[in-house]
């Protein structure tokens, strides 16, 4: 059965081109997130708004929650060569916060659609447990460099610890951004948060050679 939504979907899909991508099913799907909220928008309202058939939408995405976070692993893989590309004779969290800030630079046209996304991944209780596995991924991008850095496995105390700490900073600076509305720069927020977060580590950090894994 469609929901009322979803009628409307069709109604509206009919003046409009079907959405036949991953970007053009995500910009859909927001807009109905925004308008009737997450929980509440199924996956045949999506597929209804973009005038495709249910089994079109799954060709793309496993899931609603899967749409939200986007080409998760394209980005890591991102990430991962952001890193890779930073001077070797770098300080180490400088290499860091670099990586993580021009990951996170956007053109200002996509800014409010990023904005409406983390907005869903760090407020909407039923994403949780998807954010807490991404995560864990994302984390895993800066413990593994950590650990090549400093020569110790990615198992070892300080990498773990590393990768924590940065992922905490990145979530602290979004959560900032999102309050503040646009009044401060998401570029700005992470380089400062990381800053803090890398005049505590430094000491720790040019000790990693000594530490074991557990």
């Amino acid at each position: 059965m469609t929901s009322k939504a979803g009628t409307a979907g069709n109604r509206r899909a009919m003046g409009r081109p079907r959405a036949t991508s991953p970007a053009a099913l995500e910009r859909l799907a927001f807009e109905l997130f925004a308008r009737q909220g997450f929980d509440k928008t199924t996956v045949d309202d999506i597929a209804a708004a973009a005038g495709i058939a249910r089994r079109t939408f799954f060709r793309y995405f496993s899931s609603k929650n899967d749409l939200v976070w986007g080409d998760f692993e394209g980005q890591l893989r991102r990430l991962r060569g952001l890193l890779d590309d930073t001077d070797p004779h770098a300080p180490m969290m400088d290499a860091v916060r670099r990586a993580v800030v021009e990951f996170n630079r956007f053109d200002p046209q996509e800014v409010p659609w990023h904005r409406q996304r983390m907005e869903l991944i760090l407020r909407v209780p039923t994403l949780q447990a998807d954010a807490t596995l991404r995560y864990a991924s994302w984390r895993a991008v800066i413990t593994e460099f950590v650990a090549g850095r400093t020569g110790v496995p990615a198992s070892a105390q300080v990498p773990r610890l590393a990768g924590h700490l940065v992922l905490a900073a990145a979530v602290s600076a979004y959560e900032h951004w999102l309050a503040c509305e646009g009044r401060t720069a998401l570029s700005g927020l992470l380089d400062e948060a990381i800053r803090h977060l890398g005049a505590g580590l430094t000491a720790v950090l040019d000790d990693a050679g000594t530490v074991s894994a557990p």
